[in-house]
């Protein structure tokens, strides 16, 4: 079984665009990263690891050799490096036009239940929580550049839905349970962020997911635990690439589509109005199974385009975050 191929995605000329993109040390957020200097946006790569980010910065420079693309520090897993970050881009007034919220993890094959330095589970966290704090810090700037924000998903977001009494799987714990649970926040966070920005104004939301993508670093581990499975064929067969996989995020970075309003919910904007509100996009391959194959729009997880659920995703995040501060102050 042979994998699919998919061409590029056109982008527009980007020349005089920033674009800061999550998780661009490797993999699918490298490949992000590239199409969008190719095209001539400037790059914003906020790292964990610099030794990582400094092997970005040159796969960049393979396509784009004049791409201006700045490492900057972030840790999602700590919520002062975000607050750190966020903090400097806004005295820096970084004119930022699109994010990328990409970085993700999933310890697949650790059976053990981490949490990070801020007291939340690892996934929850890394995965939504700290896009979350970093977002909505930095909304103010994303306003007044009119700017564009994609969230990424994964497939693990069509199946889940949020378990409101066990959010951070403390009472029932597997990596790839943790992980969609993250990936179902991340895409309320996401359908909740459109109906908002569209009473506010300013700010574009779109989704996106990569499909499979077999060469990456979770893949050694996913193997492992389903060697010889139909899955696992599936997946090596139908899979994109790295580069295939950072397709959808790239469409749905330049892709103004048409779709139906979202339904009103209780949530409203700075505007306090309520109302219908422009759908996101939502952008993935669109071959068998979703796997792989060319990026185009697909059809939304509904679950996640829940109004209720999503301004109380919104609520809970903001308390999390709340309570943390009050305990780092006192």
């Amino acid at each position: 079984m042979s994998r699919t191929q998919a061409s590029p995605v056109a982008l527009p000329d980007l020349r005089g665009r920033t674009a800061l993109v999550t998780g661009a040390s490797d993999g699918v957020g490298v490949e992000i990263a590239r199409g969008l200097a190719a095209a001539g946006a400037d790059l914003v790569l906020p790292v964990r690891n610099r030794v990582k980010g400094e092997r970005a910065v040159e796969r960049v420079r393979e396509s784009a050799p004049d791409a201006r693309a700045d490492l900057v520090d972030l840790d999602l897993a700590r919520l002062d490096s975000v607050r750190a970050l966020a903090t400097a881009i806004l005295a820096d007034r970084t004119p930022l036009d699109l994010v990328v919220l990409n970085a993700g993890i999933v310890l697949l094959g650790d059976r053990e239940r981490h949490v990070s330095t801020d007291g939340f589970e690892l996934h929850f966290q890394t995965n939504f929580l700290g896009h979350f704090a970093l977002t909505t810090a930095l909304l103010p700037l994303l306003q007044e550049r009119g700017a564009r924000v994609v969230v990424q998903l994964s497939l693990a977001a069509r199946f889940g839905r949020p378990a409101w009494d066990d959010l951070q799987s403390e009472r029932r714990y597997s990596p790839l349970r943790a992980y969609g649970a993250s990936k179902v926040a991340s895409g309320l966070f996401g359908y909740e962020l459109a109906r908002r920005s569209a009473a506010a104004g300013g700010v574009t939301v779109h989704l996106s997911h990569p499909g499979v993508v077999p060469d990456t670093g979770i893949a050694p581990a996913m193997r492992a635990r389903d060697r010889g499975s139909l899955g696992r064929r599936l997946a090596d067969g139908l899979g994109n690439t790295p580069a295939q996989a950072a397709q959808p995020a790239l469409l749905a970075a330049v892709t103004v589509p048409t779709a139906p309003p979202l339904a009103a919910g209780a949530a409203s904007g700075a505007s306090g109005r309520v109302g219908p509100a422009p759908a996101p996009g939502f952008f993935g391959p669109a071959g068998a199974l979703h796997f792989g194959g060319a990026a185009g729009p697909v059809r939304p997880y509904r679950r996640l385009a829940d109004p209720v659920d999503g301004a109380r995703m919104w609520a809970v995040a903001e308390q999390l975050l709340q309570d943390r501060s009050d305990a780092v102050r006192a």
